[in-house]
């Protein structure tokens, strides 16, 4: 006589279908309290900030409302024009340099691994986790008449091109988009050193045996293999650029002059100093929504191609 095993008991639908909502209300539950403070700090005043930018208000008295006029001051007015520009040149230090820096740093070590790697990231990274506010007070010192850079030119015999780089108003934005680069450059170094880990050496080996050189690898092997890493790379240092304010305000407060007045800059003075809170709601919303387009193009275009 066979034996038979007994089939398995299996629960109801219903059964199964109220496990599966328990387990969904369990899951809201648990994210609900960062859901809460994230509505609060960020949501709600992002949705206030665009109702501020339809109105001309002072911050004293009673608004009045101004519909899209604040916007269409955003885009004639030529300091606002020039806040962007300036901006712009920032993505060139703030992402380009570190990004061609950190692959530089990544395809050296790929091709051959060192000891000591650890070490080499926590002192690239170090920058990273700095407040800004005293890199930027560091680098007032050594930007400084008597500062680092000056003494360095006057020792090599290039004294005559020693100046208060901060206050000049050729180099201000320069010496400023140098400390970005500064900043930036170990959190793309230790990104992509993360990535090359994952990139199995036997490729480099079998390149190698096709006669491969150095320069071949890098441009076949390491940069498409590190494309996830740098599309992460690419959007959060121009997120970095195009907002750019602490930085900025501790070395050169925009100055001399306008010179490096961006964005976040004016939207503080606009809305502390200058009376025009719709104004600078106004400019913040737009600069938002060019965050968010650039943003979503480095992502399509870092999607894998089929």
């Amino acid at each position: 006589m066979l034996d038979i095993a007994p089939a398995p008991v299996t629960a109801p639908p219903r059964a199964r279908q109220r496990r599966r909502r328990r387990r969904r209300w369990s899951g809201l539950l648990y994210l609900a309290p960062a859901l809460l403070l994230y509505t609060l700090f960020t949501v709600l005043p992002a949705l206030h900030t665009a109702y501020l930018s339809f109105f001309n208000w002072d911050g004293v008295t009673l608004p009045s409302f101004a519909g899209l006029g604040n916007y269409r001051s955003v885009v004639a007015d030529p300091e606002l024009r020039a806040a962007a520009e300036h901006a712009g040149t920032l993505i060139l230090f703030f992402s380009v340099l570190p990004i061609a820096l950190g692959l530089v740093c990544a395809a050296i070590v790929a091709r051959r691994r060192r000891r000591g790697l650890a070490v080499i990231r926590a002192v690239v990274f170090l920058p990273q986790v700095l407040p800004l506010v005293a890199v930027g007070i560091i680098w007032r010192w050594v930007y400084a008449e008597q500062g680092t850079v000056n003494q360095v030119l006057q020792a090599v015999g290039l004294g005559r091109w020693a100046q208060a780089w901060l206050g000049s108003f050729d180099w201000a934005l320069v010496a400023v988009g140098v400390v970005g680069t500064w900043v930036v450059s170990g959190l793309c170094m230790v990104l992509f050193l993360s990535g090359t880990q994952r990139i199995d050496g036997e490729i480099y080996e079998a390149s190698r045996v096709d006669g491969a050189g150095p320069v071949r690898e890098f441009l076949s092997i390491t940069v498409p293999l590190l494309r996830p890493e740098i599309a992460v790379a690419l959007s959060i240092t121009v997120i970095a650029a195009l907002s750019s304010f602490d930085l900025v305000y501790i070395t050169t407060g925009g100055g001399p002059g306008t010179t490096t007045v961006v964005p976040g800059i004016l939207i503080y003075r606009l809305a502390f100093g200058g009376g025009a809170v719709g104004l600078a709601s106004a400019l913040a919303v737009v600069l938002t929504l060019v965050i968010f387009a650039v943003v979503l193009v480095i992502t399509r275009l870092s999607r894998e191609r089929p």
